[in-house]
């Protein structure tokens, strides 16, 4: 997807988070070193807790929006899940861990206006979002 789409101004955020069955124990370091090795062109952030107390802000609030919440609760279940937000900062979708890539695929294309005429985010982007929780 980001590099289909990253030229019509969608960027991909990732943020490791290790509470899924302690699956992203390394340092902050050892996880850029991994995903450079899969040739990852997305931004990856600093690893982050995504539920409970801890839970960044950010997450805390696009699991509470209308189109961010879950099914049986509004926790992330599992590693790789996503919210595509808008170019005005909405959250548009909330993808499961299970979501085939293609429907992702399938909602940028219907949707090529939130990829052109890029002009705000969710701070600090000023571009559309797909955020998701990466296990790398």
């Amino acid at each position: 997807m980001h590099a289909t789409y990253a030229e019509k101004g969608l960027r991909i955020l990732g943020f490791p988070c290790n509470q899924f069955g302690k699956q992203e124990p390394g340092s902050e370091e050892e996880i850029k070193e991994f995903a450079q090795g899969y040739n990852a062109e997305f931004d990856l952030f600093s690893k982050i807790d995504v539920n409970g107390d801890g839970a960044h802000p950010l997450w805390k609030w696009m699991k509470e929006q209308p189109k961010g919440k879950g099914t049986l609760g509004n926790n992330i279940k599992w590693n790789f899940t996503k919210f595509l937000i808008d170019k005005e900062g909405h959250v548009v979708k909330r993808y499961g861990p299970m979501d085939d890539p293609s429907v992702s695929r399938a909602i940028c294309t219907q949707n090529e206006d939130l990829y052109s005429g890029v002009k705000k985010c969710l701070p600090p982007s000023s571009f559309p979002v797909f955020l998701h929780v990466c296990h790398t």
